[in-house]
């Protein structure tokens, strides 16, 4: 409940500090009611992460050794592995459920923790599931489209679901406050990361907003529809979303007698959406 007022008083600062942004010309898109909020909680978000998340997550890639960096990502994929099983069990899934809970056991003990990915080799794929999928799958409609300050692109149905991932990942039973906000800071460490090879494509866009919203609704309903159940297929998939995303989408042209701005390169996204518990309160 303090974390759900935090989060309000900070959007409520947002829109006092910022004023609210304007909006391209053009028709709204019926997903983003809130398309004026939502841009300057954008904006916030973009500035603070130009301002320290960036830089971090450069250094982060430029002196740390590959075999350590993927050692970090396998370690906290794993750990919040029991939200995909969990996930799993609630929508019926027992086929996957029993090949997840392998890969999990699997990768914990052989795999040191989650180090290592012998699961992968032995042919138990990572799959990818949450909360907001399993509210899809029920029939919960999204809602409409949400940016969040510091954790970003969401919606209503996903914003519920990320609350009951919470509750899923081992993080939160962790009591050790050292423990728990390291390992916290190493996931957003690790999550930052791998987006920095996107960062070329968001910047490209002529409207980085709106190139993100479209990407993140067309996944999340991709995640949703259930086409597909490997890997391969999603990043075939994601790739036609993206294209979609980029070349459609409710991005504006420029002006006829000004000089074109750049058009977004199109490359899949890497990672979904954090969703690791908030940090303890004191």
């Amino acid at each position: 409940m303090q974390s759900t007022i935090r989060v309000s008083a900070l959007s409520l600062a947002l829109l006092t500090l910022f004023g609210c942004a304007s909006l391209p010309s053009g028709k709204r898109d019926p997903r983003d009611p809130f398309e004026r909020v939502n841009r300057t909680v954008y904006k916030f978000n973009d500035a603070l992460d130009k301002a320290v998340a960036r830089p971090i997550a450069h250094t982060y890639r430029r002196v740390t050794p590959q075999f350590v960096q993927t050692g970090i990502s396998n370690f906290n994929s794993n750990l919040d592995y029991p939200i995909v099983i969990v996930n799993d069990l609630l929508q019926g899934r027992f086929t996957p459920f029993a090949k997840d809970t392998g890969r999990f056991l699997m990768n914990t003990t052989l795999g040191v923790g989650g180090l290592l990915d012998p699961a992968s080799s032995a042919g138990l794929e990572k799959n990818e599931n949450d909360f907001g999928q399993t509210l899809g799958r029920w029939g919960f409609k999204p809602g409409p489209y949400l940016m969040l300050p510091i954790i970003g692109p969401s919606d209503v149905r996903d914003g519920i679901g990320k609350v009951a991932n919470t509750y899923s990942s081992p993080r939160q039973y962790i009591h050790d406050n050292t423990v728990y906000y390291s390992l916290y800071g190493l996931y957003f460490l690790d999550y930052r990361a791998s987006l920095v090879p996107q960062e070329k494509t968001l910047d490209s866009a002529y409207d980085p907003y709106a190139f993100l919203r479209n990407a993140y609704l067309q996944r999340r309903q991709f995640l949703i529809s259930g086409q597909g159940s490997g890997p391969n297929d999603e990043e075939e998939q994601e790739q036609k979303l993206l294209d979609e995303a980029g070349a459609g989408g409710d991005e504006q042209p420029p002006p006829q007698g000004t000089q074109e701005k750049k058009t977004p390169q199109e490359q899949p996204p890497q990672k979904p959406e954090p969703e690791s518990s908030p940090p303890k309160q004191q």
